[in-house]
């Protein structure tokens, strides 16, 4: 087993206050401070101008370019709080979602153009999973008893609405639907995260959204169920996982319902439920959609390889379809066929991460399993939903989508932005491909969903592209590190921080779908890619698998590759040479880059296959891959290829061994290094191998490990060094992660090592330097702790009214003051007590001196001597506070 040390951003301390020297001359002013911040304690809160909808990304914090964590929402959604958090500027303090900053309005990005032109429509494929069935629908709902989850203060509320043919003979196949994060509550414009919901406000009917694909399903014989989740959803900030293990067992709450109710139980089943015909629990579709997606697709690891404790399921999922989902874990399904829809206007899941639901199932099982991605263009996140859309909602919704500033592919109007009735009408006809070829196993559709360049007119007018992995596939090239490339190739890593290894300049906003962070870590070991990069007409690229590889059996070689966005005819002559040097040229393929602008994730890869030879090479070793590019300098990058055959093999599902993080605490101690084994359980037979991030101690580090899972293996081993010793900190909470490589599932994928702090902080003092100046000069003191400490120790102090006349706000620097109080003006004149100005003083680990300050400014008038007073908070429990006491007298500042 190896060991390799990771850069991470993390959590890190410093100080926010700007220092000056005993002199107490004046110095420049910083720029003001960011708007909004307030510092209590260990505590940082970001309160926003206007409520911030809920969405499938993680809301964060930032300190320029290092996470400092995820905060929890007020349930008003204008609140955001984040405990035990340090800073190194305050200047840079930032809120992001997917990358999109979320506190300013960031300045647009120069237009690409003024219109974007869509793709050409691809031909009609042979079947259209749009059309109507011939079925009647009914439609109902139910509620039944909560259920509850470990870690959620509340019961997940069981609530569901069914659509259901009518005199459908025999039992049908049963498609359930999980909406992803939105709010949860409303009192007309008042949106709320909260509940159960407070009176007056109403529940948010996300779980009605899909009224329209239900109903297209429920034509078709299928009985639909999609269920509500707003207690997940208000609840999952504090949940490690995101909510991933909480919507699982929330969709295997109802899938066990549904199996009560298709045997005995039917009698006490609900009357929507009775006037449906039985659901066959052996025929299920999931569908989810942005936390949803994540949440389904858990749900399906969950009933194939059971966490332990639970037993064997009473159904069996042959498929899943996800809308704009998260993967925060990397941990897809491998062995359940997957549909997974990338819309291209994503405002909320922006990143598009989704696309490692395809990805990421390379080499972890047999690969029989089709995944699919379907690159929606001029789709955006919300709009799936009808309860999450303007005009058809009943809650207050929005465009996730953000304009202005206008874009010329997203913006409304443009040529190749939906309009929501369009866009859910493509939603639902591939929601329904997805159906009728994984449940109803009707070949016919294949080709719209594996890339084969063909499309579903019901879906008109999206353009949708499409590519895929598993089926019929032989892998071929699947740069590892194995894969050496030549020419104009080179091996690259997908998450890197070096540019000249990276397959994207790391400083690229938007890379690629297929290079999506795994929580943040960077860089990530064993993801690869081939980037290519030419500068004239011909100059070919090579790229040779670690060993020759057999494609005997296959028809054609099929290409996921990207090209860059808005680019036209990218044209590359492919070629193939065995083991023994027999070159054959397979012919030429063409790409058109998809339209896009800076604010897209649009380096998606499009699939394009050639046909490979009868003779003239040996498929049963193919040793070299070679791409000859056309027309001038250029760029692409090479996301794999594979052997092609028609058909789809039955995947055959089998239970993986299943790998469950756990969780620990362990005390700190006063001295020494041990080593402690983090939890990781193994479950069920098999050999596999999963990779472990373990945080370091102390450290913006991560240490990764390669495990071997062996069979009748039931932990996998994390040993992990702790440290003792007598200095304050913050209780450590150190991050744990695992994902699959190869054999072996995931459930639980997350969790902390926590250490409680056992060493008192400590006390505080402060020394005058300058505490009497003429008014333009500085109020100075020097503050002091009696032991360093291993976290920041944050001192906060709050104007109180002093004895005499006391200094106002237009005594004092306006920027001074501007960077110490949120959203207030120095206008008009009031005393500093009335504001809400507060001084910060944040030692560093290690520091015990720190300095503290008040600028002042000259006047024309003639005053009385004027005092300021500020209460420091003691960082020690029970020490008495230290007051900060200063004059300002008439007259020039005399160099104090």
């Amino acid at each position: 087993m190896r060991w390799t040390t990771l850069l991470l951003p993390a959590v890190v301390v410093a100080a926010l206050t700007t220092p000056v020297t005993a002199t107490a001359q004046p110095r420049p002013a910083p720029d003001p401070s960011p708007q909004g911040w307030t510092i209590t304690d260990t505590r940082l809160t970001w309160t926003a101008p206007a409520p911030i909808p809920p969405g499938g990304a993680a809301i964060e914090f930032w300190d320029g370019d290092r996470l400092l964590g995820v905060p929890r929402p007020s349930t008003d959604l204008r609140t955001y709080t984040l405990d035990a958090a340090g800073v190194v500027d305050d200047d840079e303090l930032q809120v992001r979602a997917s990358d999109r900053r979320l506190d300013v309005e960031e300045p647009p990005p120069p237009p690409t153009a003024a219109t974007a032109t869509p793709p050409a429509p691809l031909p009609a494929g042979d079947t259209d999973p749009g059309r109507p069935g011939r079925f009647a629908t009914r439609t109902g709902e139910y509620e039944v008893d909560p259920i509850t989850v470990p870690g959620y203060p509340v019961p997940l509320e069981m609530r569901a609405v069914v659509v259901a043919p009518t005199d459908a003979p025999g039992r049908r196949p049963l498609a359930l639907f999980l909406h992803g994060r939105h709010i949860t509550c409303y009192n007309g414009v008042e949106m709320l995260l909260e509940w159960p919901c407070p009176a007056p406000a109403k529940p948010v009917p996300s779980h009605r959204g899909y009224l329209q694909a239900q109903r297209l399903l429920a034509s078709q014989g299928y009985v639909t169920v999609s269920v509500s989740a707003n207690a997940v959803n208000a609840h999952d900030t504090l949940d490690v996982e995101a909510g991933a293990g909480a919507r699982s067992a929330l969709v295997r709450a109802h899938l066990a319902r549904w199996a009560d109710w298709a045997g005995a139980g039917r009698g006490a089943a609900p009357e929507v439920v009775r006037a449906a015909p039985v659901a066959d629990l052996g025929e299920v579709l999931l569908v989810g959609h942005s936390r949803g997606g994540e949440g389904v697709n858990r749900a399906a690891v969950d009933s194939l390889s059971p966490a332990p404790g639970d037993g064997p399921v009473r159904w069996g999922i042959r498929g899943i379809l996800l809308i704009g989902p998260t993967i925060f874990g990397h941990n897809p399904a491998p062995d359940v066929p997957s549909v997974t829809i990338l819309p291209g206007c994503d405002g909320d899941v922006s990143d598009l991460q989704g696309q490692l639901f395809v990805d990421a199932t390379r080499g972890v099982s047999r690969g029989t399993a089709l995944h699919s991605a379907l690159y929606f263009v001029g789709a955006n996140h919300n709009y799936f939903n009808t309860e999450w859309t303007p005009g058809q909602a009943e809650a207050p919704a929005s465009d996730d989508f953000r304009t202005p500033p206008a874009d010329a592919v997203c913006s409304p109007g443009t040529a190749t932005r939906l309009t929501a009735e369009q866009q859910q009408t493509a939603g639902a006809t591939y929601i329904a491909a997805a159906a009728r070829l994984f449940v109803a196993g009707d070949r016919r559709v294949l080709p719209l969903l594996d890339g084969s360049g063909v499309r579903a007119p019901s879906a008109d007018p999206a353009r949708l592209l499409a590519h895929a992995v598993g089926g019929a596939r032989s892998p071929f090239v699947v740069p590892d590190e194995a894969t050496a490339a030549g020419g104009s190739a080179r091996v690259c890593a997908q998450v890197s921080t070096d540019p000249a290894a990276a397959c994207v300049d790391p400083a690229a906003t938007r890379p690629s779908p297929h290079f999506t962070r795994f929580n943040r870590v960077v860089p990530e070991p064993g993801r690869f890619a081939v980037a290519l990069g030419w500068t004239a007409d011909g100059q070919a690229a090579t790229v040779r698998p670690g060993a020759p590889v057999s494609l005997a059996g296959s028809r054609h070689l099929a290409l996921r590759l990207a090209v860059p966005p808005n680019t036209a005819g990218n044209r590359f002559d492919v070629a193939v040479t065995d083991s023994a040097g027999r070159r054959a040229r397979l012919g030429s393929v063409t790409l058109d880059g998809l339209p896009a602008t800076e604010r897209l994730s649009a380096r998606w890869a499009q699939e394009v296959r050639v046909p490979l030879p009868a003779r003239g090479v040996d498929l049963r070793r193919v040793a070299e891959l070679e791409l000859v590019p056309h027309g001038g300098a250029g760029q692409a990058w090479l996301i794999d290829a594979h052997g092609w055959a028609p058909g789809l093999p039955d995947p055959r599902p089998v239970a993986l061994p299943r790998v469950d993080v756990g969780s620990l605490t362990v005390e700190e101690g006063d001295a020494g290094t041990r080593t402690v084994g983090f939890p990781v359980s193994v479950t069920g037979g098999g050999a596999g191998s999963v990779r472990v991030f373990v945080q370091d101690q102390g450290a913006t580090t991560y240490t990764e490990r390669l495990v071997a899972i062996e069979p009748g293996q039931h932990r996998v081993e994390v040993p992990v060094q702790v440290t003792g010793n007598t200095r304050w900190s913050f209780d450590t909470r150190r991050t744990v992660l695992v994902k699959t490589v190869r054999g072996a599932v995931v459930g639980h994928y997350t969790d902390r090592l926590t250490t409680p702090n056992d060493d008192p902080p400590p006390t505080l003092t402060a020394t005058p330097v300058t505490d009497e100046v003429p008014e333009g000069g500085t109020l100075l003191w020097r503050l002091t702790i009696s032991s360093p400490a291993d976290s920041n120790v944050t001192v906060r102090g709050l104007p109180v009214a002093p004895d005499g006349t006391e200094l106002s706000t237009t005594d004092v620097d306006e920027t001074w003051f501007r960077q110490r109080v949120s959203r207030e003006d120095p206008l008009p004149s009031r005393p500093l007590s009335t504001t809400g100005l507060q001084l910060v003083t944040i030692f560093l680990p290690g520091e015990v001196n720190k300095e503290q300050f008040v600028r002042t400014v000259v006047d024309a008038e003639a005053e009385p001597v004027e005092r300021v007073r500020f209460d420091l908070a003691n960082p020690a429990p029970g020490a008495p506070g230290v007051p900060l006491v200063g004059a300002v007298v008439d007259g020039p500042p005399d160099g104090r």
